[in-house]
């Protein structure tokens, strides 16, 4: 493929790279692991898909289990890759300009003020991906934006106004995985179509565009699908809008540049884009690159008034006015230096005083000259304004000196790229989602009433409390949480605590329970929510074997560090398997037949900082 040498993409460095290594196809023998990983790495962001495949596949030949994790992405990454370049679309390219990672948003053909940056009500801070503003428009009825949960992944979450309050943020996508990142969710101007970028679903590598959609305001949003190729790419890809006057869609991405900055494409709206499969390397890299046409017949909306005469003149009302204000700031500042020198005259010793009258009375020769100055750029001003209404056009001065002091870049291509002025922060009264019930046995300072107050399924064990004719209170329950509830037939009430799995677990808690002053509590047992004998409950746990896993999902969201492969070893000799969860990485380490010792790796994890870590329970 041809390249200007002015413009060298990220995916030419790589190539270049490449260059000096064995052809991807060969049977390496000589490579060790680690060298082929780096290798399918620079062919995948290169997009020689197949390439990356057959040295992920060669590199997990040469790993044992424990140590697959990595290669195992790579392999998923290229494989969706490849995938993907069986449905490629060619949208046709207007403009494309880089920009600063930290603003670029302020570049899209929004409303001016629409982007309010970090730290706001809804963000706590900026990071290092770019994710460093909410898009919150004037008017806004919903807001979507991505935020850090208590995880710390960036999640994807909606606000709506309810007449004076926001609703208490919420996930909109039932179907995301909440260890998904994502960044920069923007709704089309149809309300239909939700796109943002996310990292940890289907994808190449990187952030990568989806879209979820719905039929109607009040339906929920459907499975969200990978935009595909040339959209996303191995790079991070982000911030996908159509405009609101349906001629263009954008979006951002580093594909083309360096990591703290990010090119800006400009396409051509196309509702229905045909797809086909592209075989060829150097035609996916031609896509990839997205290079503008330069057709000025297909450039439109670019803010050009349809006179040209007009278009003439409100360019000589912007200047003189920028005129008018620069000499009102010299006459303002000239007159604050005249009364600082002024208060020094005024302030300084005897000896010092004719020196400083001489200067200010020259400073005072000098107004008059700079006044006039100021009154003949104002007359002429006010001729364009005459000229302007003997033709019967009235000028709004403040908004089109709003205009005339934004930064327009790229116009000489054709295309302008306006850069729009940050809003400023903003408070809104966000309600507070209302907490979970802990169903965990405790005895804390002030008991708690179980909600909802219904058992789950299978065999359960409950500490009986006392029964009684009145309904209790939460004094009654001495610290003890959760507590159920059950009315007798005679009208009585029954209060027992716990939901306890094993008989032994209930055991191990009753002694706690009677030291809290219920002397006479005893053991109960219950199967999907009926009571039946303990005996009988007994003899069915005993068929029931419990084992329990624990899953990890990793800090990094790719793979285990050796320190946490190391602690898995120590405390089992099961195989460590890896899985995908939601499109999100995760590792599951056992069976345990004793919680205790599934607990004891868990703790072990989480105190290394080896990620996401919880023990699940399975029945056989």
């Amino acid at each position: 493929m041809k390249m200007k040498m002015r413009h060298i993409p990220c995916f030419f460095a790589a190539v270049l790279l490449l260059a000096s290594l064995p052809d991807a196809g060969a049977q390496e023998t000589t490579l060790s692991p680690q060298r082929l990983l780096f290798r399918a790495d620079s062919l995948r962001k290169a997009y020689d898909f197949k390439g990356a495949v057959t040295c992920c596949e060669q590199a997990i030949e040469r790993l044992d289990s424990t140590r697959r994790g990595k290669a195992e992405e790579q392999l998923t990454f290229a494989q969706n890759g490849l995938n993907m370049t069986g449905f490629c679309s060619q949208p046709t390219v207007v403009a494309r300009r880089t920009f600063p990672l930290k603003d670029f948003f302020l570049y899209y053909p929004l409303e001016d003020r629409s982007w309010h940056s970090a730290p706001n009500a809804l963000i706590a801070e900026e990071d290092e991906t770019g994710n460093t503003a909410v898009y919150f428009p004037e008017g806004a009825q919903d807001i979507y934006y991505s935020a850090k949960s208590d995880k710390g992944v960036r999640t994807l979450l909606h606000t709506h106004r309810q007449d004076s309050v926001w609703t208490a943020p919420d996930q909109p996508l039932d179907n995301l995985d909440e260890e998904a990142e994502t960044l920069f969710p923007m709704v089309s101007p149809d309300g239909k179509r939700l796109y943002f970028a996310a990292k940890g679903l289907y994808g190449m590598g990187g952030y990568d565009l989806y879209v979820s959609t719905r039929e109607g305001q009040d339906d929920a949003w459907g499975v969200p699908v990978n935009m595909g190729f040339p959209y996303s790419s191995p790079y991070d890809d982000f911030l996908f809008i159509n405009t609101q006057d349906g001629r263009y869609s954008i979006f951002a991405s580093n594909r083309s540049c360096r990591r703290d900055s990010v090119s800006i494409y400009v396409l051509e709206y196309d509702e229905m884009p045909v797809r086909m499969a592209v075989d060829d390397i150097a035609t996916l890299r031609s896509l990839a690159d997205l290079t503008p046409q330069r057709d000025p017949a297909r450039i439109e909306g670019t803010g050009a008034p349809a006179n040209p005469l007009e278009a003439e003149a409100t360019r000589q009302y912007m200047e003189q006015m920028k005129v008018v204000r620069s000499l009102r700031d010299s006459v303002s500042q000239f007159g604050a230096t005249l009364d600082r020198m002024r208060t020094a005259y005024s302030e300084a010793p005897d000896s010092d005083k004719p020196a400083l009258a001489k200067a200010i009375s020259e400073k005072e020769l000098s107004l008059p000259e700079l006044n006039s100055a100021l009154s003949a750029a104002v007359t002429d001003l006010q001729q364009i304004e005459m000229d302007f209404l003997l033709k019967g056009v009235v000028l709004d001065a403040d908004a089109l000196m709003n205009e005339a002091d934004k930064e327009v870049v790229g116009a000489a291509d054709g295309f302008a790229f306006t850069r729009n002025r940050p809003g400023e922060g903003f408070t809104i009264n966000i309600l507070q989602p209302e907490p979970s019930f802990d169903f965990t046995f405790q005895i804390l300072p002030e008991g708690r009433f179980a909600e909802p107050n219904t058992l789950p399924g299978g065999i359960v064990y409950q500490i009986q409390l006392f029964t009684q004719s009145r309904k209790a209170e939460v004094s009654d329950l001495r610290g003890i949480t959760p507590v159920f509830e059950k009315i007798n037939p005679s009208l009585s009430y029954t209060y027992s605590a716990g939901v306890f799995r094993t008989f032994r677990e209930a055991q191990d808690n009753l002694q706690a329970v009677r030291s809290r002053g219920f002397r006479d509590a005893i053991i109960t047992a219950y199967e999907d929510g009926t009571q039946i004998g303990v005996t009988a409950a007994r003899k069915k746990e005993s068929l029931v074997q419990h084992s329990y896993t624990v899953k990890i999902f990793p800090a990094d969201g790719n793979s285990l560090g050796d320190q946490a492969i190391d602690l898995i070893h120590d405390h089992t000799d099961q195989d460590l398997i890896k899985t995908t969860e939601g499109g999100s990485v995760v590792y599951m380490a056992g069976p345990f037949n004793e919680k205790a010792a599934a607990d004891a790796l868990a703790a072990a994890l989480k105190a290394a900082g080896a990620g996401t870590v919880s023990v699940e329970e399975e029945d056989s």
